[in-house]
């Protein structure tokens, strides 16, 4: 899974890498480097306007959203918590998934992402000890994580909640050895295809996310202090050396 994500690109960073336009709603992010569940992030999706001409691209805009998706028949807003990921094997056919995957599709930009990787316990102990890796390009360019996107009404404060998840699939031989899951991602010429509101075939839709290519990410330890969601800093995706790895 991916539960953990460092995020720094401003406004208009994000508007070069994706050529997407500001929301109305769109809030200049602050450099996160333990976005957590339950954050407010920068996502990317496609809108097309009724007059706009069918055949040409989405128009692209950034929205901030809160990662935990809540479907729109949902009477409480905490099962968000539960549904920060969505198995790619399974998200047609999730009800919490469905409706998003044939028309809601985003894209969740990411510098990295953390995986925690259980090695064997250590004397005395029963659990094993969990070393975090982040996981990044190697040549420093911004990731493009599938998601899913959800518009929620919270009746109660009369507002409505944008909220997202992120696609995962069996990981790659490469970081296998870290976690069994990992994010899929979308190359650019990939981007108008699954942000178009448009309905597609799910065969279609699937074949347009990919595994990162092997040798594409590289993948380090870095300090147990990006445990805690307290801990917010560029110090937690600086490699660790290993023989202080826990």
């Amino acid at each position: 899974m991916c539960g953990r994500y460092a995020t720094t690109q401003t406004a208009a960073s994000l508007h070069q890498a994706f050529e997407a336009d500001l929301a109305g709603s769109f809030v200049e992010p602050e450099p996160d480097y333990n976005m957590a569940p339950t954050k407010l992030a920068p996502v990317v999706i496609g809108r097309r306007d009724e007059a706009t001409d069918p055949s040409a691209p989405a128009r692209r805009e950034l929205l901030t959203a809160k990662w935990g998706l809540i479907p729109s028949w949902a009477k409480d807003p905490s099962i968000g918590n539960r549904m920060i990921n969505a198995r790619s094997e399974t998200v047609a056919e999730k009800p919490a998934f469905k409706k998003a995957f044939a028309r809601r599709r985003a894209l969740v930009p990411a510098d990295g992402y953390y995986e925690w990787y259980a090695g064997e316990p250590a004397e005395g102990k029963k659990k094993p000890t969990k070393q975090p890796f982040y996981i990044t390009p190697k040549d420093g360019s911004v990731l493009a994580m599938a998601g899913l996107y959800e518009f929620w009404k919270d009746r109660e404060a009369d507002d409505w909640v944008i909220s997202y998840t992120i696609l995962t699939t069996t990981a790659e031989d490469s970081l296998g050895h870290v976690h069994e899951r990992m994010p899929l991602f979308l190359e650019p010429q990939a981007y108008d295809a699954w942000l178009d509101p448009a309905p597609r075939g799910t065969d279609e839709l699937l074949g347009l996310l990919i595994p990162a290519a092997p040798g594409r990410l590289d993948a380090f330890p870095v300090s147990t202090a990006v445990n805690n969601v307290r801990n917010n800093g560029p110090e937690l995706i600086l490699p660790l050396p290993a023989e202080h790895a826990e």
